[in-house]
């Protein structure tokens, strides 16, 4: 399947009336057609991973085909020079939760970026190294302890940003890795605390909201 081939099928696909409701969720419509992520999950399943044609996907700037670029692109296929590039082309949540979700987590680069964009000033870029913690925590199920204890300092560090997209993002991947076993709930519980004695409103947001699902699970 080419690329003008896919493009042309998520334009039948799209669904005016959830193209405007795309707003309501913070969702940037200025490059989507409107097509439900079920849709583009289902046609994905037709295509075979295809690194080359992910990136002239990519390439065409249409937000549900730059979504589908990340579901058949190769894992095995991705440089870190990719994953820099189209994380700069990041300008929607959704956009940043798919492709990190979707295929950026699964890259032999994922601890290293996501400790390297945690520190960056762009919002969905300093959002995808907080994605790609929670998401690393979900899909790497033999993943030892050892690779998440540096992100507890990180999301301690950049609790005080209280840019929504940021902040919501800090507080997911703290929950997420503090519910992989209890040796982690313990130091997500420890990094809320410690988060609460923050003089930053967004600190007290993260930790205390973590704090109401981790305690629960004692």
């Amino acid at each position: 399947m080419q690329t003008e081939d896919i493009i042309d099928l998520l334009k039948q696909k799209a669904n005016p009336a959830y193209l405007a409701g795309m707003l309501r969720f913070g969702v940037d419509n200025s490059h989507a057609l409107g097509v439900k992520l079920p849709d583009l999950r289902k046609l994905a399943k037709t295509i075979k991973k295809d690194h080359a044609l992910a990136q002239e996907l990519w390439d065409s700037g249409i937000h549900e085909a730059r979504i589908m670029a990340s579901l058949i692109d190769d894992p095995d296929l991705v440089t870190g020079e990719q994953i820099d590039s189209w994380t700069k082309d990041f300008y929607s949540w959704d956009l940043c939760d798919q492709v990190c979700g979707n295929l950026f987590d699964r890259t032999p680069f994922a601890i290293d970026k996501a400790i390297a964009f945690s520190a960056r000033e762009e919002e969905y870029v300093k959002r995808a190294g907080f994605v790609l913690m929670a998401e690393y925590a979900i899909h790497n199920k033999k993943a030892p302890n050892g690779s998440f204890i540096p992100f507890f300092a990180i999301m301690e560090r950049e609790a005080w940003d209280n840019r929504n997209f940021v902040k919501k993002a800090v507080n997911w991947a703290l929950r997420q890795i503090g519910k992989r076993n209890d040796f982690l709930r313990l130091e997500a519980i420890a990094t809320s605390r410690r988060m609460l004695l923050q003089n930053h409103k967004s600190a007290k947001w993260i930790g205390n909201n973590a704090l109401a699902e981790l305690l629960n699970k004692q």
